[in-house]
C-alpha cells in the first residue's frame, strides 16, 4: 500500500473515475445476488408448489437482471479503462520528463534497455492495476460483505460451516503474496538484462558483425534468456504449489456443506431451494477467497513494477536550478568565461581535474589539449554543468554559473561533440534541433557554412532526407558537419567544439576551420583536439595531463619550449620534417 500511497498524485485526481468504476462494480456483484433468491423462488414457490404460471415473470426477471448486471460491467470497464490509460499517460509523461532533466551521472551507470522496460511493462502493469485491479480488490471484500450477509439470513449454521476453512484460505493467500513477490522483482529485473542486450545488440550491430561475434551475441543473449527463464520457472512453481491448495480448501468446504446442509433438509430445518440458493451464495465467499492469488499476483506485479518506477521519480537531482536562480538575456551576455581554481572527480578516485584555471575574456579561442583521460572534455562538461564541481567555481561575465538557470546558461552554448549524435529525421530537423523557429534560409546558410549544402544537395531528397536511427546512411564526416551545421544555427556566445573535426579528412578539415573562422568572431570558443593544425589559431592553448595544466601559452610560445606539445607537434608534422626543421631552428635562434 506504501507504493499506491507514494503514486496517489498521479491517480487521485481522477478520483471520480476511481469510484464510478468501484461503484458499477459494486452494483454488480449486488445484482449478483438476484440469482439465489431467484433459484430458491424458483424451486420452493414454482416447482415443488406447481405454480408455473409464475415462470414468465421469473424468466423476465432473469433478463432484465442479465441486462442491468451487464450495463453496470460495460461501465465499469469504461471508467476503469478511463481511469488506467489516464493514470499511465501521466505516469509516462512524468517518466520521460524525469529522466530529461537527470544529471549526466545518472546516465552513466542507467542501462537503455532496463530504462525502456519501465517506461513499458512496468508502466503497463501499473496501468492494469490501478485501472481495474484495485476495484476487483476492493470487490473482493464487497463480495465478502454481501454473500456473508446473505448466507447469515438462509442459515446461520451453514454459514459458521462456510468459515471453517476461511482462515486456512486467507493464511495460505499471505504467505503466498510473500513467496511470489521477491519472484517477481526478480523476473522484472531479468527482463531488463534481457532488454537492455537485445537494445545494446542492436545499436551496435555494424561493431558485432565487424568483428564477426554474432556467435558470442547469441550466447550471451542466451545466458540472459535463460535467467529470465529461471526466474519465471520459480514464480511457476509458487503458484503451482498455491492453486492446488486453495482448490482442496475450497472443495473440503463444499463437502462439508453437502454434508451438514443435506442433513438439514433431511431433518426439515430449511428447503431444498433454500440449500441450493445457499450454494449459490456460498460462492461469493468462496470465489473470491479461491481467486485472492490472482488478485495478489496482479497486486504484486503492480508493486514490483511502482517499485521500479519510483526509483526513477525519487531520483535526486544532483544538477538543477537553485531558488531565485537568475535567467541570462541573450543580448546582455558577454562571453567571459573564468575557471576559478576548479577540483572535480566522478567518484571518489583520483580527480579528472585537478586546481584548473582559466580565463577566457570574450571572443577569445581556448585550445584544450592532452591525451586521452587529460580532463579535457571534463572541461567542457563542467562549463555546461553537466556535473556540479567540488571545489572552485566557474564564471560567465563575472557570474557564477551555479546562480544561473540551466536552461538559460546552455542556451548560451553550442556544441559540436566527438560522437555525433543525430536524430531519426530529416536532416532540416536534425540541422534546426538547437533553434525552436528558423527558417530555410538559415538553414541552408548554416549547411553552407559547415560544407554540408553540397552532398546534402546530392541526397535523393535533399533537406527533407530521412537519415537512419543515430544517422546510419551517413558517413561519419557527413554526421560531423550536419552537428556543425546545427551549431551553427545556435548563434552562441560560447562556442565549443569537441574534437568537432575529427572524422573528416584534413582538406574538408581546412575548409571547415574556414567556415569556424567566421563563426568564432565575437564568440568566446573553447577548441577540443588531437591536431595541431586546429590549435594553432588559438589565442591560449592549455595542455593537460591526468587533470592537470602542464603547459600554456600560443602556438608559438609553446614550440619555443620542451614538453608535450612541442613533442606532440614533432609526431604529428614527422611526415613533413623541413617544418619540423624550421621551427627547431626558430627555438635555437631564441
Amino acid at each position: 500500500m506504501n507504493v499506491l500511497k507514494q503514486l496517489k498524485e498521479f491517480y487521485w485526481h481522477e478520483k471520480k473515475w476511481l469510484f464510478a468504476s468501484i461503484f458499477f462494480l459494486m452494483c454488480s456483484t449486488a445484482l449478483g445476488l438476484v440469482y439465489p433468491n431467484l433459484l430458491r423462488f424458483l424451486i420452493d414457490d414454482v416447482i415443488r408448489a406447481e405454480n408455473y404460471s409464475l415462470v414468465p415473470y421469473i424468466a423476465l426477471s432473469v433478463i432484465g437482471v442479465i441486462a442491468v448486471k451487464a450495463s453496470f460491467q460495460f461501465l465499469h470497464g469504461f471508467t476503469g479503462g478511463r481511469l488506467g490509460n489516464t493514470v499511465a499517460y501521466n505516469l509516462r509523461n512524468a517518466l520521460y520528463s524525469k529522466l530529461q532533466y537527470l544529471a549526466f551521472q545518472y546516465y552513466d551507470r542507467a542501462k537503455t534497455g532496463d530504462l525502456m522496460s519501465r517506461l513499458t511493462a512496468d508502466l503497463e502493469a501499473i496501468r492494469q492495476f490501478i485501472g481495474f485491479g484495485f476495484a476487483q480488490v476492493l470487490n473482493v471484500f464487497l463480495m465478502l460483505g454481501f454473500g456473508t450477509i446473505m448466507m447469515l439470513t438462509l442459515s446461520w449454521q451453514l454459514t459458521l460451516v462456510t468459515f471453517v476453512t476461511v482462515p486456512f484460505i486467507a493464511i495460505t493467500a499471505l504467505r503466498f503474496e510473500k513467496t511470489v513477490h521477491p519472484a517477481f522483482r526478480s523476473v522484472r529485473k531479468a527482463m531488463s538484462n534481457l532488454t537492455t542486450a537485445v537494445q545494446e545488440n542492436i545499436t551496435g550491430v555494424r561493431t558485432v558483425k565487424s568483428f564477426a561475434r554474432e556467435p558470442y551475441e547469441v550466447e550471451k543473449f542466451s545466458h540472459r534468456s535463460e535467467d529470465y527463464k529461471a526466474n519465471h520457472i520459480t514464480l511457476a512453481f509458487a503458484w503451482a504449489k498455491f492453486f492446488p491448495l486453495m482448490e482442496l480448501l475450497s472443495n473440503f468446504c463444499i463437502v462439508l456443506l453437502l454434508t451438514v446442509g443435506g442433513w438439514f433438509v433431511i431433518d426439515g430445518k430449511m428447503t431444498i431451494g433454500e440449500l441450493v440458493a445457499f450454494f449459490s451464495v456460498v460462492w461469493y465467499v468462496i470465489a473470491p477467497m479461491r481467486d485472492i492469488g490472482l488478485h495478489i499476483n496482479n497486486y504484486t506485479q503492480s508493486k514490483a513494477s511502482g517499485e521500479r518506477v519510483l526509483e526513477i521519480l525519487h531520483q535526486y537531482m544532483h544538477v538543477k536550478d537553485k531558488t531565485g536562480a537568475s535567467v541570462l538575456k541573450k543580448d546582455q551576455v558577454q562571453g567571459s568565461v573564468k575557471f576559478e581554481k576548479v577540483t572535480f572527480a566522478y567518484t571518489d578516485k583520483e580527480p579528472a581535474l585537478t586546481d584548473f584555471n582559466v580565463d577566457a575574456p570574450a571572443g577569445t579561442v581556448i585550445g584544450l589539449l592532452g591525451p586521452t583521460g587529460a580532463g579535457k572534455s571534463t572541461v567542457i562538461q563542467l562549463l555546461m554543468r553537466a556535473y556540479n564541481i567540488r571545489e572552485g567555481r566557474i564564471t560567465l561575465d563575472g557570474q557564477d554559473i551555479r546562480d544561473i538557470s540551466l536552461t538559460s546558461l546552455r542556451e548560451q552554448i553550442a556544441l559540436v561533440f566527438q560522437e555525433t549524435f543525430l536524430f531519426s529525421s530529416s536532416i532540416r530537423n536534425n540541422i534546426a534541433y538547437s533553434r525552436r523557429d528558423v527558417s530555410m534560409d538559415e538553414i541552408i546558410r548554416a549547411a553552407k557554412l559547415a560544407k554540408a549544402h553540397d552532398f546534402i544537395m546530392e541526397l535523393p531528397e535533399g533537406y527533407d532526407t530521412i537519415v537512419g536511427e543515430r544517422g546510419m546512411g551517413l558517413s561519419g564526416g557527413q554526421k560531423q558537419r550536419i552537428a556543425i551545421a546545427r551549431a551553427f544555427l545556435r548563434d552562441p556566445k560560447i562556442l565549443i567544439l569537441d574534437d568537432a573535426t575529427s572524422a573528416v579528412d584534413m582538406e574538408t578539415e581546412h575548409e571547415i576551420q574556414a567556415g569556424f573562422q567566421e563563426l568564432m568572431k565575437g564568440r568566446t570558443t573553447f577548441i577540443i583536439a588531437h591536431r595541431i593544425s586546429s590549435l594553432k589559431h588559438a589565442d591560449q592553448i592549455i595542455v593537460l595531463d591526468h587533470g592537470k595544466i602542464v603547459q600554456r601559452g600560443t602556438h608559438e610560445q609553446l614550440l619555443r619550449e620542451p614538453g608535450r606539445y612541442y613533442e606532440t607537434y614533432k609526431i604529428q608534422y614527422s611526415d613533413h620534417p623541413s617544418l619540423v626543421k624550421k621551427q627547431i631552428e626558430r627555438r635555437l635562434a631564441k
